[in-house]
This record gives C-alpha cells, sequence and structure tokens, in this order.
C-alpha cells in the first residue's frame, strides 16, 4: 500500500465532516458529523507516527531528522486523548440536544435562537416547560391525572389521616 493512501483518506474524511457541519439542520447529524472529523484527525495521527509525510512524499529526510518520525507511539498517545475528547462531546452535546427536544420539541438547529433569553425574564429551566396534555399525561401520571384516588399510606404505619 502506499504511503500516501492514508493521508489522503483522511482529508477525504475531514472534508466530509466539515460539509456535514455546514449543511445539515439536524443537530444530531452535525454531532455525527463532527466525530467524523475527530476520526479523521485520529487517522492522521496514527498515519503520521507510523510513517513521516516525508516518507509518504517520497521525498529525502530534513538534516537531523531521526528516520523512524518522532518519538515511538506519540501518535497512538494522542489519538487516545482525542478519543477521550471525543467521548466527552458527544455526552455533553447529546445531553444539550436532549434538553433542546424537551424544551423546544425539535433538534433542527435552525429553529434555535440564541438571542431568546433576556436579562429580567431568567433562565428556563425543565420545571417551566409546558404541561402536558393527552395521552402522554396520562401514561406519566395514571389514569387519575396524577391525584389520589384511594386512602394515603404510610410506610408501615396504615392508613394516614
Amino acid at each position: 500500500m502506499r504511503p500516501v493512501i492514508p493521508y489522503v483518506i483522511a482529508a477525504a474524511l475531514f472534508g466530509l465532516g466539515v460539509y456535514g457541519v455546514l449543511r445539515r439542520r439536524n443537530a444530531v447529524l452535525v454531532l455525527m458529523a463532527v466525530e467524523l472529523m475527530l476520526n479523521a484527525v485520529n487517522l492522521l495521527l496514527v498515519t503520521a507516527n507510523a510513517a513521516p509525510l516525508h516518507a509518504a512524499l517520497g521525498t529525502a529526510a530534513p538534516a537531523g531528522t531521526p528516520e523512524t518520525g518522532a518519538l515511538p507511539f506519540t501518535g497512538q498517545a494522542f489519538t487516545l486523548f482525542v478519543i477521550v475528547i471525543a467521548a466527552a462531546e458527544v455526552g455533553v452535546g447529546l445531553a444539550i440536544v436532549l434538553q433542546l427536544y424537551r424544551l423546544r420539541g425539535t433538534v433542527a438547529i435552525d429553529d434555535v435562537r440564541l438571542d431568546e433569553h433576556t436579562p429580567d425574564a431568567g433562565p428556563r429551566g425543565i420545571m417551566d416547560a409546558p404541561a402536558r396534555t393527552g395521552a402522554a399525561t396520562a401514561v406519566a401520571t395514571g389514569p387519575a391525572g396524577g391525584r389520589s384516588t384511594g386512602p394515603k399510606t404510610g410506610p408501615s404505619t396504615g392508613p394516614v389521616r
């Protein structure tokens, strides 16, 4: 295999990721495109550590450069670091998308307004969201709509009066 092929694949993956970030309107798809870009960086780091760029291009190594690259396993160490950062990014990103869906009912990025909050209104939490209606309320609160229909009982003392 030619040593330049992984560099071309990494560039293509990164380009697809940039295209996905710029063209997609769904927040989950944008997160997937960012992950694709991070995986392209991982491929580039591992490839650069395995075969230096001057070897991939077929040129002579600069004077004073070791023939095997920098330090052994440097690319793999950075790749593990990028994987950890990517996992944290996915966790935080999906939490934000889930909260966005709960508050707005959509994950379309175009519907998100950054100038919506005013200083006197304060932050809007999940408890301030509009009340649910219909079948979702009956499932979430039971047939009585959250009201108890029978006598209340304590843990071990029997009916509470």
